[in-house]
């Protein structure tokens, strides 16, 4: 279970950030809510995190 939002940064999951996240890349850590560094690019995006490391849409590819 993530203890933070990876839109809103708030504790929890929420019905609205999880439909929204459907067209966007995360932007809070899930485990420390630290806003990450986003890039998106035509193929897919990456979200890093200073402590907790990288995310990305392209490793699934």
């Amino acid at each position: 279970m993530t203890a933070y939002c990876d839109r809103c940064g708030e504790p929890g999951v929420h019905e609205p950030c999880v439909a929204a996240r459907q067209l966007e890349p995360p932007r809070f850590c899930t485990h420390c809510r630290r806003r990450m560094k986003v890039q998106v690019v035509p193929t897919g995006w990456t979200a890093t995190c200073v402590e907790h490391g990288e995310v990305s849409s392209l490793a699934s590819r």
